[in-house]
């Protein structure tokens, strides 16, 4: 089951920290190559009809700004770190637009600290001009996501805030407790057709998701996937994975590891994501990255992803 054709849209491809980093002087901060600008990781994920967001971090406006994006489907989180969660605010200007609350999607670990982080979006009453958010608790099992799963209009009340409107036209308050905000998603049915296929990994010891799209995987912030996984990344065409460094990392796969996974998995493609300053510049990586595979006879294009780079 891995629903239908895909298409991704790296909207940023570089570490917490994006590149440059502040106050880095070295040859890829100082780049003049566009490719070597990266911001904090996310895709944006085409997909039977639908406008996907894989994390909102510090980077989510200037992203969504550079690509003309003015609609999302829903919003996918892959774990609770700032560098892709902390984006979530500024999805209020959506809330606006479309008269929706924004479908967000993550494990239950990730909603507790979303809970904590942002606590006057779970505020009761609403404080006015606070993002609306719908959660939807999942796991690693696959889950399905519906176009316009909410049918409720929000209308927005001057000094107020967003109230609901109702069949009858009548307005309630879009959330009066957190159960009101929260669903627990279950296993899609054989008619649907926008399925997900969620990849547990481990981020050091945290446990994180990656997502599968018809025959486009992407897989950030891992440092080991279980073995019990591997046969959900079968017959890929694209498969992006996650590297920091040459040297083994605690919460990240080496350069080495990522090689060895790409050899293993076998796609069409492999492209690298969560890139640091500590590769070389983008040409110069490219040329490496061919020598290094061919030297190894691994069976898939392996290249590094850069910021606006479309896939499909």
């Amino acid at each position: 089951m891995t629903g239908g054709k895909a298409r991704l849209t790296f909207l940023g491809t570089g570490t917490s920290q994006g590149v440059p980093i502040i106050g880095c002087q070295c040859p890829v901060c100082r780049s003049e190559d566009s490719r070597d600008k990266r911001f904090r990781a996310s895709v944006f994920v085409e997909y039977c009809g639908l406008y996907i967001l894989v994390d909102a971090g510090p980077d989510f406006r200037m992203q969504m700004l550079s690509h003309g994006l003015c609609h999302l489907d829903a919003i996918l989180l892959t774990h609770n770190h700032k560098d892709h969660t902390g984006g979530l605010d500024d999805v209020r200007s959506l809330n606006y637009i479309d008269r929706r609350a924004s479908e967000i999607y993550c494990e239950k670990n990730v909603l507790e600290d979303l809970i904590r982080e942002y606590p006057y979006v779970f505020k009761f009453p609403k404080y006015p001009g606070a993002p609306e958010w719908h959660l939807h608790v999942i796991d690693e099992n696959p889950f399905v996501i519906r176009k316009d799963i909410s049918s409720k209009e929000l209308v927005w009340i001057h000094d107020v805030g967003y109230h609901y409107r109702l069949p009858d036209g009548s307005l309630i308050p879009t959330a009066r407790s957190l159960e009101d905000m929260i669903e627990y998603e279950t296993a899609p049915g054989p008619e649907d057709e926008a399925v997900i296929i969620p990849i547990r990994g481990l981020h050091d010891r945290l446990p994180v998701l990656g997502f599968r799209f018809g025959d486009i995987a992407y897989i950030t912030d891992m440092s080991s996937i279980p073995e019990s996984e591997f046969s959900k990344l079968e017959g890929l065409k694209h498969l992006t994975l996650n590297t920091v460094s040459y040297n083994r990392h605690h919460s990240h796969f080496s350069l080495d590891e990522t090689l060895e996974l790409a050899d293993r998995i076998r796609p069409e493609h492999t492209w690298l994501t969560h890139l640091s300053h500590t590769f070389p510049v983008h040409e110069q990586f490219c040329k490496d990255l061919e020598r290094m595979c061919s030297k190894r006879n691994i069976h898939s294009i392996v290249q590094p992803a850069w910021d606006g780079l479309v896939i499909d």
